[in-house]
């Protein structure tokens, strides 16, 4: 139970940072959060990036089959990152709004 309160938080804390700077240095505020979903694909999955274009049939039942195995807890750790991510994305609009200029 620790260990998933740790890791829903650590999602929640990189996703959030990541996201953050993206959006500063990139100045697209749901970039990251159009991103993620491929992001996890590429944590979830094992196969490699060009696979999907030498045989796509395969390669995506693979990703299917992946992503309909996944746990209630993974899905919870794998949701905080995309909450992170978007709660990202609104701090930077409220700051913007606020008067800051990031970069």
């Amino acid at each position: 139970m620790i260990q998933l309160i740790v890791s829903i938080l650590l999602y929640f804390v990189m996703f959030f940072g990541i996201a953050f700077i993206l959006n500063m240095l990139l100045r697209k505020t749901w970039l990251m959060a159009g991103l993620y979903p491929f992001v996890i694909i590429y944590i979830v999955n094992d196969v490699k990036f060009f696979d999907y274009f030498k045989a796509p049939g395969s390669a995506l039942s693979q990703t299917v089959e992946k992503l309909s195995s996944l746990t209630v807890v993974d899905i919870a750790i794998l949701t905080s990152g995309l909450v992170g991510a978007i709660v990202s994305g609104v701090v930077i609009k409220i700051l913007r709004k606020s008067g800051y200029q990031m970069f």
